[in-house]
Formats: C-alpha cells, sequence, structure tokens
C-alpha cells in the first residue's frame, strides 16, 4: 500500500448539483447501447423492449459516486437499468418507481436488487409496493417481482446487530457478483424464481470488508474528515462511514493477510459456510476509487496467496474498480463461497464466465493450465561457474561505498531536472551486484562472463533508461573482451580496458542516439574511455570523466527526461554525476 494518501479536495465540476446528470449523460455517449433518462436518472438498455419479452429483467440503482456502480453495469448479462441518486443519497421512491414500471416484464418478471442502507431499503421497498398496488383495481394477476437484499460487509461494529433487529450488514462490492450470475442466468432463460435463487445464493455466501488510507472528497462538499499520513481506516464504508478500526499504516504484505483473516473469522462467514468441505471461492478485489494499478497488482497477489493461506482456494480471481466511494484511497476484499456439490459449482462458475456487454465488467476468459509444452521458448540455460577474486571483490566493494555516499547529491541532481530516482536506481544496481559478489555467485576469474552476469543483475535490479543504457554497455563491453580473447584478469591493462569500453560504445551507439554534448551519462562516459585507452592513466581517465560531467552543467538537454524540463543552469547531468561515483570508486580500489 502507499506509504500516505492525502487530497486536497479538487474536482473536475461544473456544478454540484448538475454533476449525476451529466455524468450519467456522458455515459450513455460513450456507450451506444444505453439510453439515459435525465429527468428520473434511469440508465438502461436501448433494446429494453425487446428484451422484455424475451427474459427476466433485474435492476438496481442507490446514491452516486460508486461508479461504475450502479449504471456501468447495464447490459446484456447484467443489469436491464440502473436508477440513480445524488452523490451518496438513495433515489427516491417515484424514481426507483419510474425505472420499475420501464423495465418490467409482464411475461417473465423482474428482479430488483437492493444495497443494504437505511435509505434504498425504504424507497425500493416503497416503490415495489406502490407498483404492486397500482395493479390492484386491474383484472390481471398481481407483477411478477421479486426483490434481494445485499448485505456483504463483515466490517460492521456489532456482528450481531441483525439479529437484533438494527440495520444489518451494509451491501459493498459482492453486490456486483449478484449482478453477474442473476444476470447470466436471466440472459440463459432462467424463470424469475431461478434468478432469484441464483442472486440469494451470491447474497448469503459473499463477504466483504474494505481498507481505506483516507475518506474520499466530495464534490461541492470537501473532505468529511482525513486521516493521518501515517493511518489507514479498517471498515471504512463506500459513503464514508467511519470503520471500526484506526491503525498506523501496514505494509501490504501485512495488512491483507488480516484482512482475509477478519472475513474467514468473522461470525457471518463462519455461520454460513461451517459445513463447507471443498472450500472454493470467487474471489474480488475492488478499487475504491484512488488506488494505483500498481498498487491493486499487489493486493491481488497478496490476497490470492493469503485466501489460499486459509485453505480456501480462489478458482475465480477479479480485480479492477466495481463500486468505488468516489476517489477513496483504498481496496475491499470479497469472498463468494461456491457450493460443494461440483455440479452446482459448476453451473455458478459457467455464470461468472458467462459474457457480459456493460462498461463496468470486463470479461475474463477462463483458460485450464495444462502447464507448459514448449521447453524450447524458455532458451537453453547458460551455466556458470562462479569464482571468487580479490582484486575484483575489493573493486566492486569501493564502487559500491563510492555510490553509497554520491547517491544523496545524484538523487537531488534529477530531482532538478528529473523525476528525482537516479541516485535511487543507481544504489539499487550497485547494491545487487555487491551483494552478488559477497555471496560468490559471479564468475570472477573470467572477465567477460563476470560482465554478462553483472549485467543480468544490472537489469533486474535498475529498470528503466538507465539500467538498459548500462546494461547495454556491459553486453558490449563482454562481447569485446570474449572477441579479444581475454579468458583471465592476467591479460587486461588500463589501455586493453579503454579499447574494449569504446568499441562497447559502438554497440550502445547502435541502440541511442545519444552522444558527446547531448547532456546524459555518455559525457562522461566517453572521455574516460577515450583518455584511458590512450594513455592508460587510471587518474587521467577519471579526470576527463569529471570534467564531462561538470561540463554537462551547461549544456542543453537533448536527449533524456530532463529534455523535458526548463533548463537550469548549474546543474549537472544526473546520470553523469553516478557514473563519476562509479568510476571514484574502481579507480580508488585499484590504486591500493
Amino acid at each position: 500500500m502507499a506509504s500516505s494518501c492525502s487530497s486536497d479536495g479538487k474536482h473536475f465540476v461544473s456544478d454540484p448539483k448538475t454533476l449525476v446528470k451529466n455524468s450519467l449523460c456522458g455515459l450513455a455517449i460513450a456507450n451506444p447501447h444505453l439510453s439515459f433518462d435525465e429527468q428520473q436518472k434511469v440508465t438502461f438498455t436501448k433494446d429494453l423492449a425487446d428484451l422484455r419479452k424475451k427474459q427476466v429483467t433485474l435492476f438496481c440503482g442507490g446514491g452516486s459516486g460508486h461508479e461504475p456502480a450502479h449504471a456501468g453495469f447495464v447490459g446484456h448479462g447484467m443489469l436491464t437499468a440502473a436508477v440513480s441518486g445524488h452523490v451518496f443519497a438513495s433515489p427516491t421512491s417515484s424514481q426507483v418507481l419510474s425505472c420499475l414500471r420501464r423495465v418490467y416484464s409482464e411475461e417473465h418478471g423482474t428482479l430488483v436488487v437492493i444495497k443494504n442502507y437505511t435509505g434504498d431499503v425504504l424507497n425500493f421497498g416503497r416503490a415495489v409496493e406502490r407498483f404492486k398496488s397500482e395493479r390492484v383495481n386491474h383484472d390481471q394477476p398481481l407483477p411478477k417481482v421479486a426483490t434481494v437484499v445485499v448485505d456483504d460487509d463483515v466490517g460492521v461494529v456489532n456482528p450481531n446487530d441483525d439479529e437484533e433487529g438494527g440495520v444489518g450488514r451494509r451491501g459493498l462490492a459482492a453486490t456486483v457478483l449478484v449482478y453477474k450470475l442473476a444476470g447470466a442466468c436471466a440472459a440463459a432463460g432462467g424463470s424469475l424464481d431461478q434468478v432469484k435463487a441464483v442472486a440469494e445464493y451470491a447474497v448469503s455466501n459473499s463477504f466483504t470488508i474494505g481498507c481505506a488510507l483516507n475518506a474520499a472528497s466530495v464534490p461541492g462538499q470537501g473532505m468529511p474528515r482525513s486521516l493521518d499520513s501515517d493511518e489507514m481506516e479498517i471498515g471504512m464504508g463506500i459513503h464514508n462511514e467511519p470503520g471500526f478500526a484506526t491503525k498506523k499504516l501496514q505494509p501490504a504484505d501485512v495488512l491483507v493477510p488480516d484482512l482475509v483473516k477478519h472475513i474467514v473469522g468473522s461470525v457471518p462467514f463462519q455461520k454460513t459456510t461451517s459445513s463447507n468441505t471443498k472450500r472454493r471461492s470467487v474471489l474480488l478485489v475492488n478499487n475504491l476509487g484512488a488506488t494505483s494499478n500498481l498498487e491493486m497488482g499487489l493486493v491481488t497477489k497478496l490476497a490470492t496467496e493469503s485466501t489460499r493461506a486459509q485453505g480456501i482456494e480462489p478458482v475465480r480471481v477479479f480485480s479492477g474498480t466495481y463500486m468505488t466511494g468516489l476517489a477513496m484511497p483504498g481496496v475491499s476484499i470479497t469472498l463468494l463461497m461456491l457450493p460443494d456439490d461440483d455440479a452446482q459449482c459448476t453451473d455458478m462458475l459457467n455464470l461468472i464466465d458467462a459474457s457480459a456487454y456493460c462498461p463496468g465488467w470486463t470479461n475474463h476468459a477462463h483458460v485450464v493450465d495444462a502447464g507448459s509444452t514448449d521447453e524450447a521458448a524458455q532458451g537453453p540455460k547458460i551455466q556458470i561457474k562462479p569464482a571468487s577474486d580479490p582484486i575484483w571483490e575489493h573493486v566492486i566493494s569501493e564502487a559500491y561505498s563510492s555510490v553509497v555516499a554520491e547517491e544523496p547529491q545524484v538523487t537531488l541532481l534529477d530531482q532538478l531536472m528529473g523525476d528525482g530516482d537516479c541516485g535511487h536506481v543507481l544504489l539499487s544496481g550497485a547494491t545487487a551486484i555487491r551483494d552478488a559478489a559477497q555471496a560468490t555467485q559471479l564468475p570472477l576469474n573470467d572477465p567477460a562472463a563476470a560482465l554478462a552476469q553483472i549485467s543480468s543483475i544490472v537489469e533486474d535490479a535498475m529498470g528503466g533508461t538507465s539500467g538498459i543504457i548500462y546494461c547495454l554497455f556491459l553486453d558490449g563491453l563482454a562481447q569485446q573482451l570474449r572477441a579479444l580473447n581475454i579468458s583471465d584478469n592476467s591479460s587486461l591493462s588500463p589501455q586493453v580496458w579503454g579499447k574494449a569500453m569504446l568499441g562497447a560504445l559502438d554497440t550502445l551507439y547502435q541502440y541511442t542516439s545519444a552522444r558527446p554534448g547531448h547532456r546524459t551519462l555518455i559525457d562522461a562516459l566517453h572521455p574516460f574511455a577515450l583518455t584511458l585507452s590512450e594513455s592508460g592513466s587510471l587518474d587521467a581517465a577519471l579526470e576527463a570523466a569529471e570534467e564531462g560531467a561538470r561540463s554537462t552543467a551547461q549544456m542543453q538537454p537533448k536527449r533524456g527526461r530532463a529534455v523535458y524540463v526548463q533548463s537550469k543552469d548549474n546543474v549537472a547531468d544526473a546520470g553523469a554525476a553516478g557514473l563519476v561515483a562509479v568510476f571514484k570508486g574502481i579507480i580508488s580500489a585499484l590504486r591500493q
């Protein structure tokens, strides 16, 4: 998880009063299969008239601010329509009634999905009863309307509240799984009773817990409250309701297993699944609105591992943005437990896997893992024979120490002209090489092989543009030494190193247009290699590299990220400065 999070309350808004309507208009514009009733704020499928004749229809709704729920799940295979209230406010019963009148299927019936919030339950319930009462005086049977109330939250303060006549558990991200299962069953021709039964199974067997790093800012209202930068809240609701615990920020590999344990240890989970033996589940990892995709991948991995650690196999894993709390920095985790009976489990998974065509749902292709049969695709395994060498080990150690000493200055230079990571990335590479040398993992008695192995280490440890530049140069250097038949360290002299480095530069130049004078690390690397090849003097080569790095302070950037930043006088290139730090350490070791 991120180390801190805050919100300044900024939003793209013209008028908070018309935000919901205009947002839903935009949704309909971007998705031609949708129509939108602006007055009642009802989003529905354009082929509704035909759909009512074919299948059970279903709809849901609630306060806005949870996008893509609910309107984003309107489409074939999921909802027929959705009705929207103001931000975090239930639609009125009149709005819900207008939606029910619009979508009701005389032949097949209609399922109404309701999240367990007081406003939603009352307004949706009144609309259903008004709809039924409208037909009392008509000479026709009572309408076929069924309702289900979703209450998957296991983060309530009192887990027994629902047994004492209280409001019970809230409806959270599992609502989307109810749409998916019930919608697929309806699309497959299921009766109203069958569609309702599938929905009720999902409701009864789904369990969700949320965690947020901060509350969400509400357009036109700002932040209702704010957590400190080192705090997080467990069980925060999707309307900014306080959770059941505020804790110090934890690493994701501590937090996520605890969230899964909370689900599995909750009273509702234990009561419902106590007889389960096969313990299979659908896992839904939901972005509450402002969590990066990078973090979502981490949470998904940890949630999957943590679910398995609890003896539950997640046979389907979904990760994405399904039900948000506006731009809330947080996640929720949902477990939908599957039936023990294999045939029933297969039926449920077929409904999960069935395609749905709506903007909020991504169709996932489920592929059975039969294992790789293409061993050649892995390529030949390169066998290396690690060996120690005191000179190489000393050089690597001194280069590492020099990078450690210079890293703050390199980072500062990059903060002024780049994204501020150059020093950290360089130190990461130096650390990985030092660790490999200390663990005797490098063939230090064979310089070409050692450089090739170091290149691989650098690629894994550094990444980014600077990392690949180092790798290309090291690859070229290894090839130059092999071409010179240098098979051990005894044949190496400073001039041989210099000539090999010039050859490696030619390799690098095949893939980058950066040249001396472009304000990059080349401005330190080229003069070092040239001076070393011509003079054989380590000190002269270092002095040339230092002068080259200093000269970048007066250059106009022509390559690299600094091209996009206004040039600052007397600010040297961070990459060149970092390379000089490496050279300083190497030459310091060789002088001793």
